[in-house]
């Protein structure tokens, strides 16, 4: 028989939305920043050529350079303020979390709760900062570099670019907290769904021309988009899928009265990492595409041989990046999720998996679980980012069609979607305990 919360769940529809007001203006909010934030991603910097860049980017797009253009929403491409988008703020945030597990002081800031929570988002705001000026002042060298991108090159040109796009990226790093606590859902993620999904239908209509020039039979366009369906029901699937144990604590004495022995769950997600291997490999291996683009292939030749092997769908390529995401799954893995600290804090409690004592027994037993599981996650995130890979590599479809991409536009509308769900939950909570309370009244 199913539970009272379950009961509350299965009742719960969006029609009970034009009811909850709160769920109505956060979501008016979270709507009205993401148009701010794409209505930003189209004013360019000052001093840009905006023809010769548009060429320009459309030459380059094997590289970094197209992979953080579809983050970007295109913001890139066309150099305009939010060109850095939200990824210094994430890249300093993943610093800072590879910190607290090196470094003692920053380790005791986590234990303090909130106090210590804030200090380490304003050191991460700090390291944003630098970060953000850091990359803007490397894509001003390399658009000076660049004959005719530039209108008047100099230091001024270099001082401004650097202001503003840190100055942009600053702003979307404050947009994406204030869409966090007052919007639904993650404001961060949400920022590069919304960069990812503005780009798509763009995507169709060139994936649509290949077709109608004969570039690509409409079989072929066909299996794509077929494959691009079941791609997200395989994320869908795994990203929901959990690894459930079954957590038992003993009977309790509370003054005279004794509790009976309760049982509970500890899910472990089979993608603990979620997205950040995928991002954090496909960084490293296109960064030498990158420097060969602003180089013009005038560098030394076993430089631009080694960059002709990591091109898209190349064999060099996807080994490389299959061995790089494994890696970062079961490194971020193990930052996210301590199974000693879980241990200690069940024995704390009181609570224990069955037939493992606890303690370091119950450390070893979910350090061994964790690693299985993980091992099934990263075989799912590298089949998923690399059969859209080579169809990228041989057939030249868009960007977006990419697993990353997928990956992030699938994750986002589930954790948006789960947390409209627990608005709506709670306001069926709410209304149950106010009839309770009434009916405690009249009686």
């Amino acid at each position: 028989m199913a539970s009272a919360a379950e009961q509350l769940a299965a009742n719960i529809n969006f029609g009970s939305l034009s009811k909850n007001q709160d769920l109505q203006k956060r979501i008016w909010f979270t709507l009205g920043a993401l148009i701010i934030y794409r209505l930003g991603s189209y004013i360019p910097i000052p001093g840009i050529d905006t023809a010769q860049l548009a060429n320009f980017a459309n030459a380059n797009s094997a590289g970094i350079l197209g992979w953080m253009n579809g983050l970007a929403g295109g913001a890139l491409g066309r150099m305009a303020i939010f060109a850095l988008n939200i990824m210094p703020y994430i890249s300093a945030s993943i610093i800072m979390q590879l910190m607290t597990t090196v470094s003692p002081a920053l380790e005791s800031l986590k234990k303090e709760g909130e106090t210590g929570r804030k200090k380490i988002n304003q050191y991460t705001r700090y390291g944003t900062v630098i970060l953000a000026a850091l990359q803007a002042y490397g894509i001003a060298i390399g658009l000076m570099g660049r004959g005719g991108l530039v209108l008047n090159p100099g230091p001024f040109f270099v001082a401004s670019t650097v202001i503003t796009l840190t100055g942009g990226t600053v702003f979307l790093m404050w947009l994406g907290e204030q869409i966090t606590a007052r919007g639904i859902g993650n404001g961060t993620s949400l920022i590069i769904f919304s960069g990812i999904v503005a780009n798509l239908p763009s995507g169709v209509a060139a994936l649509l021309e290949l077709g109608r020039t004969g570039q690509m039979s409409p079989f072929v366009i066909m299996a794509i988009l077929v494959l691009a369906i079941a791609v997200v029901a395989f994320i869908v699937f795994f990203e929901r899928a959990q690894r459930r144990l079954l957590i038992q604590y003993p009977k309790r004495q509370i003054g005279m009265q004794i509790t009976q022995g309760e049982s509970s769950h500890l899910p472990l997600k089979l993608n603990t990492a979620g997205v950040i291997p995928p991002i954090f490999a496909s960084s490293l291996l296109l960064l030498p595409l990158t420097v060969a683009n602003f180089s013009a292939g005038k560098g030394p030749e076993w430089f631009n041989y080694a960059v002709a092997l990591l091109g898209h769908g190349k064999p060099l390529f996807l080994l490389l990046y299959a061995l790089l995401i494994v890696f970062f799954c079961f490194f971020y893995t193990s930052i996210m999720f301590n199974p000693k600290e879980t241990a200690e804090n069940l024995k704390k409690s009181g609570g224990f998996i069955l037939g493992i004592r606890p303690g370091e027994q119950t450390a070893e037993y979910l350090d061994r679980v964790l690693t299985r599981i993980t091992v099934i996650g990263a075989a799912y995130i590298v089949v998923i980012c690399l059969i859209p890979e080579m169809i990228v590599g041989y057939s030249g479809i868009p960007f977006y069609f990419g697993g990353t991409s997928l990956m992030i536009v699938v994750s986002v509308t589930l954790d948006t979607v789960s947390q409209i769900q627990g608005h709506l939950l709670s306001q069926q909570y709410e209304r149950l305990m106010k009839k309770s309370s009434l009916r405690g009244r009249s009686k």
